[in-house]
């Protein structure tokens, strides 16, 4: 039994690494190539394994970019998830602050990436539904803490949750897609002071 056991485990180490040597290979092609002209069959090359071998692991280069893209999308959603329990307005306002200036950061650190999941978005049904996910996920944490500042009577009642989240994530999203593709024209610090200060001015007592 436990030489069953040790046969297992060598097994699952070996699929472990295998699939990471793909992850990997698959990030440094996207990064050279981008995802329009990145084949399965570089991605093969890069990692020196079978065609049987990479689809026993992947359906296709989509669902290896969905990977990558929900790797570097929790590093933004670490900053979302920042426990959010203001007792006042200004508490509101430094923590908000705090959460778009490291979200901007991250977008500028891993713009080249960013840009492969840009390209991939307009480019695969598969990728851009990962997309619309994200957006959501990122739209239901803005929810819960402008609900939280509403019952707490930091926040307006007469704006609804839903729709001020929308609006407050797309904000979010435009200047990440500045910053990714060097369109901003002005320091991350500016951007994150200002937009902030219209946010918490707009729907804060």
């Amino acid at each position: 039994m436990r030489e069953q056991n040790n046969i297992e485990d060598g097994r699952h180490l070996r699929a472990f690494i295998t699939r990471n040597k793909i992850i990997n290979s698959a990030q440094e092609v996207f990064l050279k190539d981008g995802f329009q002209k990145t084949t399965i069959k570089q991605i093969m090359e890069h990692a020196k394994i079978g065609y049987g071998t990479i689809y026993g692991h992947f359906k296709g280069k989509d669902d290896l970019l969905v990977l990558l893209m929900e790797d570097v999308m929790e590093k933004f959603f670490a900053i979302a998830n920042t426990p959010f329990f203001p007792s006042t307005t200004e508490e509101a306002r430094e923590i908000i602050l705090s959460q778009v200036l490291d979200f901007l950061r991250v977008a500028d650190t891993e713009r080249d990436m960013m840009r492969v999941f840009s390209e991939g978005i307009g480019l695969s049904a598969v990728i851009s539904e990962k997309w619309e996910e994200i957006r959501l996920r990122f739209i239901q944490s803005i929810i819960k803490d402008i609900t939280y500042s509403q019952v707490k009577g930091l926040a307006r009642l007469d704006l609804r949750a839903e729709i001020v989240a929308k609006g407050w994530f797309f904000t979010n999203e435009m200047y990440q897609w500045e910053i990714v593709f060097n369109k901003n024209e002005y320091p991350l610090e500016e951007i994150a002071e200002t937009i902030t200060t219209m946010y918490v001015e707009s729907i804060y007592l």
